[in-house]
Protein backbone atom coordinates (compact mmCIF):
# COMPACT_ATOMS: atom_id res chain seq x y z
CA UNK A 1 0.00 0.00 0.00
CA UNK A 2 1.51 3.31 -1.12
CA UNK A 3 1.52 6.00 1.56
CA UNK A 4 0.61 9.63 0.95
CA UNK A 5 2.99 12.44 1.90
CA UNK A 6 0.92 13.13 5.04
CA UNK A 7 1.03 9.48 6.13
CA UNK A 8 4.79 9.24 5.49
CA UNK A 9 5.49 12.44 7.43
CA UNK A 10 3.28 11.25 10.29
CA UNK A 11 5.12 7.90 10.35
CA UNK A 12 8.43 9.66 10.95
CA UNK A 13 6.86 11.77 13.68
CA UNK A 14 5.37 8.67 15.34
CA UNK A 15 8.72 6.86 15.28
CA UNK A 16 10.42 9.90 16.79
CA UNK A 17 7.87 10.35 19.58
CA UNK A 18 7.93 6.62 20.42
CA UNK A 19 11.72 6.84 20.81
CA UNK A 20 11.28 9.89 23.06
CA UNK A 21 8.63 8.11 25.13
CA UNK A 22 10.66 4.92 25.54
CA UNK A 23 13.93 6.71 26.37
CA UNK A 24 12.21 9.49 28.35
CA UNK A 25 14.75 11.91 26.89
CA UNK A 26 12.06 14.56 27.35
CA UNK A 27 9.12 14.58 29.78
CA UNK A 28 6.29 12.55 28.23
CA UNK A 29 3.84 15.50 27.99
CA UNK A 30 6.54 17.61 26.28
CA UNK A 31 7.13 14.87 23.69
CA UNK A 32 3.40 14.64 23.01
CA UNK A 33 3.07 18.42 22.56
CA UNK A 34 6.15 18.50 20.35
CA UNK A 35 4.68 15.75 18.14
CA UNK A 36 1.38 17.62 17.79
CA UNK A 37 3.18 20.84 16.84
CA UNK A 38 5.40 18.95 14.36
CA UNK A 39 2.28 17.60 12.62
CA UNK A 40 1.20 21.17 11.89
CA UNK A 41 4.67 22.37 10.85
CA UNK A 42 5.25 19.59 8.28
CA UNK A 43 1.71 19.81 6.90
CA UNK A 44 0.12 16.59 8.14
CA UNK A 45 -3.02 18.55 9.11
CA UNK A 46 -4.08 22.12 9.98
CA UNK A 47 -3.58 23.39 13.53
CA UNK A 48 -7.32 23.53 14.29
CA UNK A 49 -7.64 19.84 13.41
CA UNK A 50 -4.54 18.69 15.28
CA UNK A 51 -5.23 20.56 18.50
CA UNK A 52 -8.95 19.72 18.59
CA UNK A 53 -7.96 16.55 20.47
CA UNK A 54 -7.07 18.68 23.49
CA UNK A 55 -10.70 19.80 23.82
CA UNK A 56 -12.47 16.45 23.52
CA UNK A 57 -15.12 15.66 26.18
CA UNK A 58 -12.95 12.99 27.78
CA UNK A 59 -10.36 15.66 28.64
CA UNK A 60 -12.93 17.05 31.05
CA UNK A 61 -13.50 13.60 32.50
CA UNK A 62 -9.81 13.67 33.37
CA UNK A 63 -10.00 17.16 34.86
CA UNK A 64 -13.12 16.54 36.94
CA UNK A 65 -11.98 13.16 38.28
CA UNK A 66 -8.51 14.51 39.10
CA UNK A 67 -10.05 17.36 41.14
CA UNK A 68 -12.28 14.90 43.02
CA UNK A 69 -9.26 12.68 43.69
CA UNK A 70 -7.33 15.66 45.04
CA UNK A 71 -10.12 16.40 47.54
CA UNK A 72 -10.17 12.74 48.64
CA UNK A 73 -6.40 12.89 49.20
CA UNK A 74 -6.37 16.29 50.92
CA UNK A 75 -9.10 15.32 53.39
CA UNK A 76 -7.67 11.81 53.96
CA UNK A 77 -10.73 9.80 52.98
CA UNK A 78 -8.39 7.27 51.38
CA UNK A 79 -6.71 6.63 54.74
CA UNK A 80 -10.08 6.18 56.41
CA UNK A 81 -10.94 3.45 53.92
CA UNK A 82 -7.55 1.77 54.31
CA UNK A 83 -7.67 1.52 58.08
CA UNK A 84 -11.38 0.59 58.10
CA UNK A 85 -10.66 -2.47 55.94
CA UNK A 86 -7.54 -3.44 57.90
CA UNK A 87 -9.61 -3.26 61.11
CA UNK A 88 -12.17 -5.82 59.91
CA UNK A 89 -12.38 -8.89 62.20
CA UNK A 90 -11.73 -11.15 59.19
CA UNK A 91 -8.31 -9.58 58.68
CA UNK A 92 -6.98 -9.78 62.22
CA UNK A 93 -3.27 -10.60 62.46
CA UNK A 94 -2.99 -13.35 59.82
CA UNK A 95 -0.28 -12.51 57.25
CA UNK A 96 -2.18 -13.72 54.15
CA UNK A 97 -5.35 -11.91 55.21
CA UNK A 98 -3.39 -8.72 55.85
CA UNK A 99 -1.89 -9.03 52.38
CA UNK A 100 -5.34 -9.56 50.85
CA UNK A 101 -6.76 -6.58 52.75
CA UNK A 102 -3.91 -4.35 51.55
CA UNK A 103 -4.52 -5.57 47.98
CA UNK A 104 -8.26 -4.89 48.18
CA UNK A 105 -7.79 -1.39 49.61
CA UNK A 106 -5.12 -0.51 47.04
CA UNK A 107 -7.30 -1.85 44.23
CA UNK A 108 -10.51 -0.11 45.31
CA UNK A 109 -8.86 3.26 45.95
CA UNK A 110 -6.96 3.19 42.65
CA UNK A 111 -10.25 2.59 40.85
CA UNK A 112 -11.12 6.22 41.55
CA UNK A 113 -7.90 8.13 42.22
CA UNK A 114 -4.45 8.05 40.64
CA UNK A 115 -2.58 4.73 40.86
CA UNK A 116 0.53 6.69 41.80
CA UNK A 117 -1.24 8.60 44.59
CA UNK A 118 -2.77 5.34 45.85
CA UNK A 119 0.64 3.65 45.96
CA UNK A 120 2.27 6.61 47.73
CA UNK A 121 -0.46 6.64 50.36
CA UNK A 122 -0.49 2.88 50.90
CA UNK A 123 3.30 2.59 50.99
CA UNK A 124 3.41 5.18 53.78
CA UNK A 125 0.81 3.16 55.72
CA UNK A 126 2.44 -0.23 55.07
CA UNK A 127 6.00 0.92 55.87
CA UNK A 128 4.78 2.42 59.13
CA UNK A 129 2.97 -0.79 60.02
CA UNK A 130 5.97 -2.96 59.15
CA UNK A 131 8.35 -0.89 61.27
CA UNK A 132 6.04 -1.02 64.28
CA UNK A 133 5.32 -4.73 63.89
CA UNK A 134 8.99 -5.62 63.38
CA UNK A 135 9.93 -3.70 66.52
CA UNK A 136 7.23 -5.51 68.51
CA UNK A 137 8.35 -8.82 66.99
CA UNK A 138 11.97 -8.27 67.96
CA UNK A 139 10.92 -7.74 71.54
CA UNK A 140 8.79 -10.90 71.52
CA UNK A 141 11.33 -12.87 69.47
CA UNK A 142 8.85 -13.56 66.63
CA UNK A 143 9.32 -11.06 63.81
CA UNK A 144 7.91 -11.85 60.34
CA UNK A 145 10.50 -12.87 57.74
CA UNK A 146 12.04 -10.02 55.67
CA UNK A 147 10.44 -11.54 52.57
CA UNK A 148 7.00 -10.63 53.94
CA UNK A 149 7.82 -6.92 53.72
CA UNK A 150 8.86 -7.41 50.08
CA UNK A 151 5.62 -9.26 49.31
CA UNK A 152 3.43 -6.71 51.08
CA UNK A 153 5.01 -3.76 49.26
CA UNK A 154 4.74 -5.54 45.91
CA UNK A 155 1.09 -6.19 46.77
CA UNK A 156 0.55 -2.44 47.03
CA UNK A 157 2.21 -1.70 43.68
CA UNK A 158 0.60 -4.54 41.73
CA UNK A 159 -2.90 -4.07 43.20
CA UNK A 160 -2.80 -0.31 42.59
CA UNK A 161 -1.97 -0.90 38.92
CA UNK A 162 -4.63 -3.61 38.61
CA UNK A 163 -7.38 -1.71 40.46
CA UNK A 164 -7.25 1.10 37.94
CA UNK A 165 -8.65 -1.30 35.32
CA UNK A 166 -12.02 -1.53 37.08
CA UNK A 167 -13.36 1.93 36.16
CA UNK A 168 -12.92 4.26 33.18
CA UNK A 169 -11.22 6.86 35.39
CA UNK A 170 -9.01 4.42 37.29
CA UNK A 171 -6.00 4.93 35.04
CA UNK A 172 -5.28 7.18 32.01
CA UNK A 173 -5.00 4.30 29.48
CA UNK A 174 -8.69 3.52 30.08
CA UNK A 175 -9.74 7.01 29.04
CA UNK A 176 -7.35 6.93 26.08
CA UNK A 177 -8.70 3.57 24.92
CA UNK A 178 -12.30 4.73 25.30
CA UNK A 179 -11.53 7.81 23.23
CA UNK A 180 -10.06 5.72 20.40
CA UNK A 181 -13.07 3.37 20.56
CA UNK A 182 -15.44 6.32 20.30
CA UNK A 183 -13.53 8.18 17.59
CA UNK A 184 -12.39 5.31 15.37
CA UNK A 185 -15.05 2.64 15.89
CA UNK A 186 -18.01 4.87 16.69
CA UNK A 187 -19.01 3.06 19.89
CA UNK A 188 -19.84 4.98 23.07
CA UNK A 189 -18.87 2.84 26.08
CA UNK A 190 -20.57 3.98 29.29
CA UNK A 191 -19.03 4.04 32.75
CA UNK A 192 -21.20 1.11 33.81
CA UNK A 193 -20.44 -0.97 30.71
CA UNK A 194 -16.71 -0.54 31.20
CA UNK A 195 -17.00 -1.64 34.84
CA UNK A 196 -18.73 -4.85 33.72
CA UNK A 197 -15.55 -5.75 31.80
CA UNK A 198 -12.80 -4.07 33.84
CA UNK A 199 -14.22 -5.15 37.21
CA UNK A 200 -13.91 -8.92 36.61
CA UNK A 201 -10.40 -8.46 35.18
CA UNK A 202 -9.35 -6.49 38.27
CA UNK A 203 -10.93 -8.99 40.68
CA UNK A 204 -9.27 -11.99 39.03
CA UNK A 205 -5.84 -10.36 38.86
CA UNK A 206 -5.92 -9.00 42.41
CA UNK A 207 -6.75 -12.50 43.65
CA UNK A 208 -4.00 -14.07 41.55
CA UNK A 209 -1.45 -11.42 42.56
CA UNK A 210 -2.20 -11.90 46.26
CA UNK A 211 -1.94 -15.69 45.98
CA UNK A 212 1.30 -15.47 44.01
CA UNK A 213 2.93 -13.01 46.43
CA UNK A 214 1.75 -14.88 49.52
CA UNK A 215 3.40 -18.07 48.23
CA UNK A 216 6.56 -16.38 46.93
CA UNK A 217 7.14 -14.16 49.99
CA UNK A 218 5.86 -15.96 53.12
CA UNK A 219 5.84 -14.28 56.52
CA UNK A 220 7.22 -17.33 58.29
CA UNK A 221 4.86 -16.81 61.25
CA UNK A 222 1.18 -17.67 61.68
CA UNK A 223 0.31 -14.34 63.30
CA UNK A 224 1.78 -10.83 63.23
CA UNK A 225 1.57 -9.74 66.83
CA UNK A 226 0.39 -6.21 67.52
CA UNK A 227 -1.12 -5.49 64.07
CA UNK A 228 -4.70 -5.17 65.35
CA UNK A 229 -3.69 -2.75 68.09
CA UNK A 230 -1.61 -0.71 65.68
CA UNK A 231 -4.50 -0.31 63.23
CA UNK A 232 -6.89 0.57 66.07
CA UNK A 233 -4.51 3.30 67.27
CA UNK A 234 -4.20 4.74 63.76
CA UNK A 235 -7.97 4.86 63.38
CA UNK A 236 -8.23 6.79 66.64
CA UNK A 237 -5.79 9.41 65.39
CA UNK A 238 -8.07 10.06 62.39
CA UNK A 239 -10.84 11.12 64.78
CA UNK A 240 -14.46 11.71 63.80
CA UNK A 241 -15.60 12.56 60.31
CA UNK A 242 -15.08 16.25 59.56
CA UNK A 243 -17.44 18.50 57.62
CA UNK A 244 -15.04 18.56 54.67
CA UNK A 245 -14.84 14.77 54.60
CA UNK A 246 -18.63 14.47 54.56
CA UNK A 247 -18.88 17.07 51.81
CA UNK A 248 -16.19 15.32 49.75
CA UNK A 249 -17.97 11.98 50.15
CA UNK A 250 -21.24 13.60 49.05
CA UNK A 251 -19.67 15.15 45.94
CA UNK A 252 -18.02 11.87 45.06
CA UNK A 253 -21.27 9.96 45.61
CA UNK A 254 -23.19 12.33 43.32
CA UNK A 255 -20.54 11.92 40.62
CA UNK A 256 -20.51 8.13 40.77
CA UNK A 257 -24.30 8.14 40.72
CA UNK A 258 -24.34 10.22 37.54
CA UNK A 259 -21.78 7.86 35.99
CA UNK A 260 -23.77 4.74 36.82
CA UNK A 261 -27.36 5.91 36.12
CA UNK A 262 -27.15 5.68 32.28
CA UNK A 263 -25.99 2.06 32.45
CA UNK A 264 -28.67 1.15 34.98
CA UNK A 265 -31.37 2.82 32.87
CA UNK A 266 -30.18 0.84 29.85
CA UNK A 267 -30.53 -2.39 31.81
CA UNK A 268 -33.92 -1.49 33.29
CA UNK A 269 -35.77 0.24 30.44
CA UNK A 270 -33.53 -0.30 27.41
CA UNK A 271 -31.10 1.87 25.45
CA UNK A 272 -33.88 3.29 23.23
CA UNK A 273 -35.99 4.62 26.09
CA UNK A 274 -36.20 8.46 26.18
CA UNK A 275 -34.77 8.56 29.72
CA UNK A 276 -31.71 6.52 28.68
CA UNK A 277 -31.13 8.63 25.59
CA UNK A 278 -31.55 11.89 27.55
CA UNK A 279 -29.00 10.88 30.18
CA UNK A 280 -26.46 9.72 27.61
CA UNK A 281 -26.89 12.88 25.58
CA UNK A 282 -27.05 15.46 28.37
CA UNK A 283 -24.96 13.99 31.21
CA UNK A 284 -21.99 12.14 29.66
CA UNK A 285 -19.13 11.04 31.93
CA UNK A 286 -17.13 14.24 31.39
CA UNK A 287 -20.05 16.47 32.37
CA UNK A 288 -20.81 14.31 35.42
CA UNK A 289 -17.18 14.62 36.57
CA UNK A 290 -17.22 18.39 36.15
CA UNK A 291 -20.54 18.73 38.04
CA UNK A 292 -19.21 16.61 40.91
CA UNK A 293 -15.93 18.54 41.01
CA UNK A 294 -17.76 21.87 41.07
CA UNK A 295 -19.67 20.75 44.16
CA UNK A 296 -16.34 20.82 46.00
CA UNK A 297 -16.28 24.61 45.56
CA UNK A 298 -19.86 24.94 46.84
CA UNK A 299 -20.17 22.49 49.74
CA UNK A 300 -18.82 23.55 53.17
CA UNK A 301 -15.32 22.66 54.35
CA UNK A 302 -13.59 22.76 57.73
CA UNK A 303 -11.78 26.07 57.73
CA UNK A 304 -13.32 29.49 58.29
CA UNK A 305 -12.35 32.66 56.48
CA UNK A 306 -11.05 35.83 58.12
CA UNK A 307 -14.57 37.25 57.84
CA UNK A 308 -15.89 34.35 59.90
CA UNK A 309 -17.55 32.49 57.02
CA UNK A 310 -17.10 28.76 56.59
CA UNK A 311 -14.77 27.92 53.71
CA UNK A 312 -15.37 25.41 50.96
CA UNK A 313 -14.13 21.84 50.59
CA UNK A 314 -11.41 22.72 48.11
CA UNK A 315 -9.64 25.93 47.11
CA UNK A 316 -8.71 26.66 43.54
CA UNK A 317 -5.02 26.60 44.48
CA UNK A 318 -5.46 23.00 45.68
CA UNK A 319 -7.46 22.01 42.60
CA UNK A 320 -4.86 23.54 40.27
CA UNK A 321 -2.28 21.12 41.64
CA UNK A 322 -3.68 18.16 39.66
CA UNK A 323 -1.49 16.37 37.09
CA UNK A 324 -1.95 18.57 34.03
CA UNK A 325 0.89 16.68 32.33
CA UNK A 326 -1.32 13.60 31.90
CA UNK A 327 -3.98 15.73 30.22
CA UNK A 328 -1.44 17.17 27.77
CA UNK A 329 -0.05 13.69 27.11
CA UNK A 330 -3.56 12.44 26.44
CA UNK A 331 -4.27 15.29 23.99
CA UNK A 332 -1.02 14.80 22.07
CA UNK A 333 -1.39 11.04 21.90
CA UNK A 334 -5.00 11.29 20.73
CA UNK A 335 -4.00 13.80 18.04
CA UNK A 336 -1.39 11.39 16.65
CA UNK A 337 -3.80 8.44 16.85
CA UNK A 338 -6.61 10.28 15.06
CA UNK A 339 -4.28 11.50 12.31
CA UNK A 340 -2.98 7.95 11.82
CA UNK A 341 -6.47 6.90 10.75
CA UNK A 342 -7.19 10.02 8.70
CA UNK A 343 -3.97 9.77 6.68
CA UNK A 344 -4.24 5.99 6.11
CA UNK A 345 -1.13 5.21 8.17
CA UNK A 346 -3.04 3.05 10.64
CA UNK A 347 -4.64 1.05 7.82
CA UNK A 348 -1.23 0.42 6.24
CA UNK A 349 0.24 -0.72 9.57
CA UNK A 350 -2.73 -3.01 10.15
CA UNK A 351 -2.42 -4.59 6.73
CA UNK A 352 1.31 -5.07 7.22
CA UNK A 353 0.84 -6.79 10.59
CA UNK A 354 -1.83 -9.20 9.35
CA UNK A 355 0.90 -11.10 7.50
CA UNK A 356 2.40 -12.10 10.85
CA UNK A 357 -0.79 -13.81 11.98
CA UNK A 358 -1.46 -17.47 11.10
CA UNK A 359 -3.91 -18.08 8.28
CA UNK A 360 -7.56 -18.36 9.37
CA UNK A 361 -6.70 -17.12 12.86
CA UNK A 362 -9.79 -16.46 14.91
CA UNK A 363 -10.78 -13.27 16.68
CA UNK A 364 -9.43 -14.66 19.96
CA UNK A 365 -5.93 -14.68 18.47
CA UNK A 366 -6.25 -11.00 17.55
CA UNK A 367 -7.32 -10.27 21.11
CA UNK A 368 -4.43 -12.27 22.55
CA UNK A 369 -1.95 -10.56 20.23
CA UNK A 370 -3.23 -7.11 21.23
CA UNK A 371 -2.94 -8.01 24.93
CA UNK A 372 0.57 -9.47 24.65
CA UNK A 373 1.91 -6.52 22.66
CA UNK A 374 0.39 -4.04 25.13
CA UNK A 375 1.87 -5.89 28.13
CA UNK A 376 5.28 -6.03 26.45
CA UNK A 377 5.37 -2.30 25.56
CA UNK A 378 4.16 -1.31 29.03
CA UNK A 379 7.32 -2.84 30.50
CA UNK A 380 9.51 -0.33 28.68
CA UNK A 381 7.41 2.81 28.58
CA UNK A 382 4.59 4.39 30.59
CA UNK A 383 1.16 2.77 30.46
CA UNK A 384 -0.23 5.99 28.97
CA UNK A 385 2.31 5.97 26.16
CA UNK A 386 1.71 2.24 25.68
CA UNK A 387 -2.03 2.82 25.22
CA UNK A 388 -1.41 5.65 22.77
CA UNK A 389 0.86 3.37 20.72
CA UNK A 390 -0.91 0.03 20.88
CA UNK A 391 -4.67 0.75 20.87
CA UNK A 392 -4.74 2.41 17.39
CA UNK A 393 -2.60 -0.41 15.99
CA UNK A 394 -4.94 -3.02 17.53
CA UNK A 395 -7.96 -1.34 15.93
CA UNK A 396 -6.22 -1.13 12.56
CA UNK A 397 -5.01 -4.74 12.78
CA UNK A 398 -8.48 -6.06 13.57
CA UNK A 399 -10.05 -3.99 10.79
CA UNK A 400 -7.48 -5.10 8.20
CA UNK A 401 -7.86 -8.79 9.10
CA UNK A 402 -11.65 -8.74 9.21
CA UNK A 403 -11.82 -9.17 12.98
CA UNK A 404 -13.70 -7.15 15.58
CA UNK A 405 -11.90 -3.88 16.40
CA UNK A 406 -13.85 -3.34 19.64
CA UNK A 407 -12.60 -6.48 21.38
CA UNK A 408 -9.03 -5.87 20.19
CA UNK A 409 -9.14 -2.27 21.43
CA UNK A 410 -10.55 -3.23 24.84
CA UNK A 411 -7.88 -5.92 25.27
CA UNK A 412 -5.07 -3.53 24.34
CA UNK A 413 -6.45 -0.85 26.68
CA UNK A 414 -6.65 -3.19 29.67
CA UNK A 415 -3.27 -4.82 29.01
CA UNK A 416 -1.49 -1.46 28.67
CA UNK A 417 -1.62 -1.11 32.48
CA UNK A 418 -0.04 -4.51 33.20
CA UNK A 419 3.68 -3.75 33.40
CA UNK A 420 4.86 -5.48 36.58
CA UNK A 421 8.48 -6.54 35.98
CA UNK A 422 10.61 -3.41 36.18
CA UNK A 423 10.80 -0.30 38.41
CA UNK A 424 10.52 1.83 35.25
CA UNK A 425 7.34 0.04 34.10
CA UNK A 426 5.00 2.09 36.29
CA UNK A 427 5.35 4.80 38.95
CA UNK A 428 3.76 2.27 41.35
CA UNK A 429 6.71 -0.10 40.87
CA UNK A 430 9.18 2.77 41.16
CA UNK A 431 7.72 3.92 44.48
CA UNK A 432 7.93 0.51 46.18
CA UNK A 433 11.38 -0.14 44.71
CA UNK A 434 12.50 3.16 46.22
CA UNK A 435 11.77 1.90 49.74
CA UNK A 436 14.86 -0.32 49.55
CA UNK A 437 12.85 -3.35 50.70
CA UNK A 438 12.07 -4.73 47.23
CA UNK A 439 15.05 -6.35 45.42
CA UNK A 440 14.96 -6.02 41.64
CA UNK A 441 15.17 -9.79 41.21
CA UNK A 442 12.10 -10.26 43.42
CA UNK A 443 10.11 -7.73 41.41
CA UNK A 444 11.13 -9.33 38.11
CA UNK A 445 10.38 -12.87 39.31
CA UNK A 446 6.88 -12.02 40.52
CA UNK A 447 6.28 -9.50 37.74
CA UNK A 448 6.89 -11.82 34.80
CA UNK A 449 4.47 -14.41 36.22
CA UNK A 450 1.82 -11.73 36.71
CA UNK A 451 2.46 -10.36 33.20
CA UNK A 452 1.71 -13.79 31.75
CA UNK A 453 -1.34 -14.24 33.98
CA UNK A 454 -2.54 -10.76 33.08
CA UNK A 455 -2.40 -11.37 29.33
CA UNK A 456 -4.32 -14.65 29.79
CA UNK A 457 -6.98 -13.12 32.06
CA UNK A 458 -7.51 -10.09 29.81
CA UNK A 459 -7.83 -12.29 26.72
CA UNK A 460 -10.26 -14.67 28.43
CA UNK A 461 -12.49 -12.00 29.96
CA UNK A 462 -12.62 -9.94 26.75
CA UNK A 463 -13.44 -13.02 24.63
CA UNK A 464 -16.24 -14.06 27.00
CA UNK A 465 -17.75 -10.82 28.30
CA UNK A 466 -17.37 -8.16 25.61
CA UNK A 467 -19.61 -9.96 23.06
CA UNK A 468 -22.28 -10.36 25.78
CA UNK A 469 -22.17 -6.77 27.02
CA UNK A 470 -21.87 -5.17 23.58
CA UNK A 471 -24.04 -7.65 21.70
CA UNK A 472 -25.64 -4.95 19.57
CA UNK A 473 -22.28 -3.46 18.52
CA UNK A 474 -20.29 -6.55 17.53
CA UNK A 475 -20.72 -8.02 14.06
CA UNK A 476 -22.24 -11.50 13.81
Amino acid sequence: MELSYEATALAWIVVSVVVLWVTEALPLPVSALLAAAACVVVGVAPAAEVFSSFSKPLVFLFIGSFILAEAIRVHRLDRRLAYAVLALPFVGERPVRIMLAVAVVSGVVSGFISNTATTAMMVAIVVGMLEAVEEAGRRAGRSPAPSFATGLLLTVAFAASIGGLATPIGTPPNVIGLAFIREQIGIQVSFFEWCLVGGPVALCLIGLATLLLAVAFPAGVSRIEGMSQLVANERKTLGCWTVAQRSTAAAFGVTVGLWVIPGLLTLLVGADHPASQWFRGHVPEGVAAILGAMLLFILPGDKTTEAGHRGRVLTWQQAAGIDWGIILLYGGGMAIGSLAFQTGLAEAVGQGLTGWLPQDSGNWMLIAAAAVVAVFTSEFTSNTASANMVVPVAIALATASGGDPLTAAVAATLAASLGFMMPVSTPCNAIVYGTGRVPLRAMMKAGILLDIAGAIVVTTVVVVLVPLIFRGYIPG
